[in-house]
């Protein structure tokens, strides 16, 4: 029996235009109502899912969030870390170092804010905090480091080619100490080594005491490879890349007709009435 639902956002659960379709709300309560635990579970930062969290109902009531590519779990009630993992002082040294001599900016995440780091914020990396709802603010390494801060997850922004070009050069070293991924064209993001979507999602089920075969995971990109692979019952989305729709047991519709939902209706509550 589905216990847990893990879902990504962007390409997933949002819709063309990063809206929840009236009908995915309809479709949620549904699972929810079947006793089903809904989970995000997302590369964004809590800036970039807290009005999503409203809209659901779901802030303020027992359950819990996944972010930062699972570096990050919070409860939905009091919005309190559950758990996290984060980079240390030497590897954000290192990650500025590489920053120094490419192109990119390296911006990185706390429990707050989105941070670049040493520069001042490229048009691309205002756009792209913009889209989760923040404003990037400029930090020195040195005062970076002297605050102690608790930093979840680093990302290097650039334009498409130059980006490709940095990945050519950089990625190798980076993948040594890191857990990487292209997420989208104009970002690479690095983590915690050990960290992506499935450690965030096993550790959150079996905290609850599900195991892999009661997870259903349902996403369209490469950062959701990991957890789709986890999850018992994996679904990808009709918009997934080929990769997704390879290691996923189920395919879905798009994002922008309510894939989610057909999920819900076609794939998890079927299986639970079993």
């Amino acid at each position: 029996m589905i216990k847990l639902l893990a879902l990504d956002m962007d390409g997933t659960l949002l819709d063309q235009d990063k809206k929840l379709l009236p009908e995915t709300l309809v479709d949620l309560d549904k699972a929810r109502a079947a006793g089903v635990l809904p989970v995000i579970c997302t590369g964004r930062p809590l800036s970039g899912v807290l009005p999503y969290l409203k809209e659901l109902g779901w802030q303020g009531k027992e359950g819990y969030v996944i972010i930062n590519n699972g570096a990050t779990i919070y409860s939905t009630k009091d919005l309190s870390i559950h758990s996290w993992s984060g980079l240390s002082q030497e590897e954000l040294v290192l990650l500025d170092q590489i920053a120094q001599e490419s192109t990119a900016q390296l911006t990185v995440f706390d429990e707050q804010d989105y941070l670049v780091v040493g520069e001042e914020p490229s048009e691309l990396v205002i756009m792209d905090a913009g889209l989760v709802f923040t404003k990037p603010k400029r930090v020195e390494l040195k005062q970076l480091l002297e605050s102690q801060a608790k930093i979840f997850q680093a990302m290097y922004l650039d334009e498409k080619e130059a980006l490709d070009r940095f990945e050519a050069e950089y990625g190798p070293q980076l993948a040594k100490h890191f857990e990487v991924v292209r997420s989208q064209e104009y970002i690479y993001e690095c983590l915690p080594k050990g960290t992506n979507k499935a450690t965030g999602l096993s550790y959150l089920a079996q905290d609850l005491g599900f195991g892999n075969d009661q997870v259903m995971a349902i996403g369209d990109a490469n950062n959701d490879l990991e957890m789709l692979a986890y999850a018992g019952w994996s679904v990808a989305m009709g918009n997934a890349n080929e990769a997704v729709k390879k290691i996923a047991k189920f395919q879905t519709g798009p994002h922008t007709e309510n894939g989610v939902g057909q999920a819900i209706r076609e794939i998890l509550l079927p299986a639970n009435q079993a």
